[in-house]
């Protein structure tokens, strides 16, 4: 059943070619501390940039292999992200954008939301997202300690962001039917303990920068928070596009958190 889950989960938060069927895709979404779990998987293989030549170095016919520069890694870990994850959860960003950029009632919104066209609010939205994540990593801490206290932020703010929509599939209510309406309908609110128990794995791994995890961690249930708060007011409940909102916004607010964490801690 968890073999089946974990597969289901990073089938359908990844780009992995892992396969997955109805069966697992059943058993994921009435797994929610798979999210968690997948976001562990997805910020160590975006954060290979940052620690990829340390790993290099160690290989006897590449010994001494320099870090990369600040710059090229942030690149990289924006391209390895998006490579790993797809464009799924930016393209929900992108529709709840349009739906948050017109004025009008909960019909007219949920009407925008559902238009396959992007309008501006919905490119504008995702433009910000990016260019604050990439600002974010520039701040990452690179030195001192080496690539560990980068890595670990990024992982923490990985584990923040599918911990945020694993808070919204627990407590939010399904606006209409349709993919999120699965997610949310199949779990109840007492998942959000163990949810949050996974989350913390990444703050208590000895080493640096562990103030720096539990402030990007600690973002997961403020934007889930505010996310769904917002949602369950002006589109009526948390849909699918939601939930990739609340990944791609938890992320940003996580990695700046563990950004700002790294400076005064």
């Amino acid at each position: 059943m968890v073999l089946s889950a974990l597969r289901g989960g990073v089938a359908f938060l990844t780009r992995l070619p892992v396969g997955g069927d109805e069966t697992c895709w059943d058993a994921f979404r009435r797994t929610p501390v798979v999210f968690p779990l997948v976001g562990y998987l997805v910020g160590l293989l975006a954060a290979l940039p940052l620690f990829g030549p340390t790993l290099l170095s160690a290989l006897p016919l590449l010994p001494g292999v320099p870090p990369l520069p600040l710059n090229a890694a942030v690149a990289g870990y924006l391209l390895a992200l998006y490579a790993v994850t797809g464009i799924t959860h930016a393209d929900g960003l992108a529709d709840v954008g349009d739906a948050f950029s017109v004025h009008g009632d909960a019909d007219r919104r949920t009407a925008v939301l559902k238009d396959s066209e992007t309008g501006v609010g919905g490119t504008l939205a995702v433009v910000l997202v990016v260019v604050a994540l990439a600002l974010g990593a520039l701040g990452l801490p690179t030195s001192g300690w080496g690539a560990l206290p980068a890595v670990r932020v990024v992982v923490a703010a990985e584990v923040a962001a599918k911990t945020a929509m694993a808070l919204l599939v627990c407590v939010g209510s399904a606006p209409h039917q349709g993919l999120g309406s699965q997610l949310v309908e199949a779990v109840d609110g007492w998942w959000i303990v163990p949810v949050l128990t996974l989350s913390l794995p990444v703050v208590f791994v000895p080493g640096p920068a562990a103030p720096s995890a539990l402030a990007a961690v600690a973002a997961a249930p403020l934007v889930a928070l505010g996310v769904g708060w917002w949602a369950t007011r002006t589109l009526g409940g948390v849909s699918g596009d939601v939930l990739g909102t609340a990944n791609e916004l938890t992320r940003v607010v996580a990695l700046h958190a563990g950004v700002v964490g790294w400076t005064y801690f």
